[in-house]
């Protein structure tokens, strides 16, 4: 339970910070190749905030033990 909350109170600044300093992200790790070709013209730009969105989205839903619960019942079946 504690292991949850600990990772839960990491990850969801971490996602916020990824939003906030994406500009300086970008800068220090470049263009992403895929989000480039997929996405089209700035698609860094656009998978960055996805990125912190979802990085703070499952780590709320970790902490708060939904992320298992939604885990279990789609693939519960093939564990």
């Amino acid at each position: 339970m504690l292991n949850r909350i600990i990772i839960g109170l990491i990850g969801i600044p971490t996602g916020f910070l990824i939003l906030y300093y994406r500009a300086r992200l970008k800068d220090w790790i470049g263009n992403i190749y895929f989000a480039e070709k997929y996405l089209g013209r700035g698609g860094t730009w656009e998978i960055l905030p996805l990125i912190g969105l979802g990085i703070s989205i499952l780590s709320f839903l970790y902490m708060i033990g939904s992320l298992q619960k939604i885990f279990f019942s789609l693939f519960g079946k093939f564990f």
